[in-house]
């Protein structure tokens, strides 16, 4: 077991360290790896493979809704960029520049996308003529580029993975069922899948898109008690179509303004994952997320038939299961302690004694615990247990996050609570952007939403006295 523990020792505790906790899951589980590009990051194929199952279950439901994927060009030229003033102002401080074709200046430099919206603008006006046109309903998964000056694996990175849906709609009310519609897509995917507690709701005019008539969001709560906005869905309105004249006939055969959408998930998710399930022992993966679901650990695998017991079992849970047998040249301590830090869901050990006893450990990734199946029960027992894994690692995360979330009827209870109890804070607000500015200076708390979900905590606004408008989510966020 010392090669084992030597692993596990390698990882900071997040009591004594939530960021280098946080740096050390993430190279240890072997999910990323850094690059000679500064900022920039190698997904590494444990790390890869589940940002894939998160593609795909995604992707599945999009399309569930009526989603198309497309794939539109990674340069943007700069009068492109240019058309839609207060989105070129929000990107402008992040846009990495393409000044040369080979050894030639172009004509007209070149931003490598930061997002999409001008492109699929100039897209949408050469596609939409007539209301026959409409509605688009267009998505595609991509990398994009922000200059950020501060980098963090999956969690803020100069290049990162995403999906950017770009919808285009004949009625304002279409536009903004959409951009609710998608919300709430990815809210049930990160409870359903994921296993991450959300909130939901309107961001304030400060924190919303730039360019957008309206930014919805969904915020997750950490281990640590910061924040992470973990997806977007905007309602641009017909801003974008009027600087960029997309234009339909409609039944009347009267001109009109398109109205449309954009919303977005990114590779933050695995860091979400991370910080909202992992332990000092590393990563936990909810089984519906796990590349590997199951690993199998053959104990003294050198003995006779220890091995072509192990396959024939895994055999049997490779119909209920995603499901490996490690049978690398390590000892059983070693696996044991790697099978944690990656966060597998199930271990099932099989040796000698167990072989001729017709039966298999079986231990939990998220408890830890241990129980012993007979063979011939196995894969319905896994099936099952899948199931309760995915079940209480969501309840576990929602304990926390509802334990975590706290009420601040004054300015003074406000400012304790933001620093000597980190996590949600709901408090109400004046909507007044002086107030919003004043808490985030003087705290470093922000709005993180103003929620569906709305209570009536008290009648006036927790930073100035004046009459509330709103009851907020504020936190420390990342």
């Amino acid at each position: 077991m010392a090669d084992g523990k030597k692993k596990v020792e390698a990882i900071t505790s997040m009591e004594e360290d939530f960021a280098q906790w946080y740096t050390d899951v993430v190279v240890k589980a072997d999910l990323t790896g850094y690059t000679s590009v500064k900022g920039f990051m190698v997904l590494k194929p444990a790390g890869y493979a589940i940002w894939e199952n998160i593609q795909a279950e995604l992707d599945r439901r999009f399309k569930e809704t009526g989603v198309e994927n497309v794939y539109l060009p990674m340069m943007i030229p700069e009068s492109l960029l240019e058309k839609e003033k207060d989105h070129v102002e929000g990107f402008a401080p992040e846009v990495a520049w393409v000044t040369h074709g080979g050894l030639n200046p172009l004509q007209e430099r070149m931003c490598v996308r930061p997002t999409s919206e001008t492109l699929f603008c100039d897209f949408y006006k050469k596609d939409i003529e007539s209301y026959r046109d409409l509605p688009k309903v267009y998505n595609q998964w991509c990398s994009v580029v922000r200059w950020e000056k501060e980098t963090r694996p999956f969690l803020r990175s100069r290049e990162f993975l995403w999906q950017e849906g770009h919808t285009a709609h004949a009625t304002e009310e279409e536009a903004e069922a959409r951009t609710i519609q998608m919300l709430n897509c990815y809210a049930d995917f990160c409870e359903e899948v994921l296993a991450i507690p959300v909130v939901k709701g309107r961001k304030t005019e400060k924190e919303k898109f730039a360019g957008a008539v309206a930014t919805y969001t969904i915020e997750a709560l950490m281990h640590d008690g910061k924040a992470l906005q973990s997806g977007t869905s905007h309602n641009f309105g017909s801003g974008f179509a009027e600087a960029f004249g997309i234009q339909f006939t409609d039944k009347e055969n009267k001109l009109q303004y398109v109205h449309q959408t954009s919303w977005g998930v990114t590779t933050r998710l695995i860091g979400a994952i991370i910080m909202v399930h992992g332990d000092d022992n590393g990563l936990k993966l909810p089984p519906m997320i796990a590349p590997t679901q199951v690993m199998i650990i053959p104990i003294q695998q050198k003995k006779e038939g220890v091995l072509e017991k192990a396959e024939e079992i895994r055999e049997k849970l490779s119909k209920v299961s995603r499901v490996k047998v490690d049978d690398a040249d390590r000892s059983p301590g070693f696996k044991f302690a790697e099978q944690e830090m990656r966060g597998i869901p199930v271990r099932v050990e099989i040796g000698p004694r167990d072989i001729e006893a017709n039966q298999a450990v079986v231990a939990r990734r998220d408890t830890g615990e241990k129980a012993t199946v007979s063979l011939d029960e196995i894969d319905s027992y896994i099936e099952e247990l899948l199931k309760t894994i995915q079940k209480d690692m969501l309840e576990a995360a929602r304990a926390h996050r509802d334990s975590h979330t706290y009420v601040a009827k004054s300015w003074d209870e406000f400012k304790d609570t933001v620093e000597n109890r980190p996590g949600f804070i709901k408090a109400m607000w004046c909507g007044e952007r002086d107030c919003e500015d004043k808490i985030k200076e003087e705290t470093g708390a922000t709005t993180r939403c103003m929620p569906f979900e709305q209570e009536e905590l008290s009648d006036v606004c927790v930073c100035c006295g004046k009459p509330a408008k709103k009851m907020v989510y504020f936190g420390r966020a990342y």
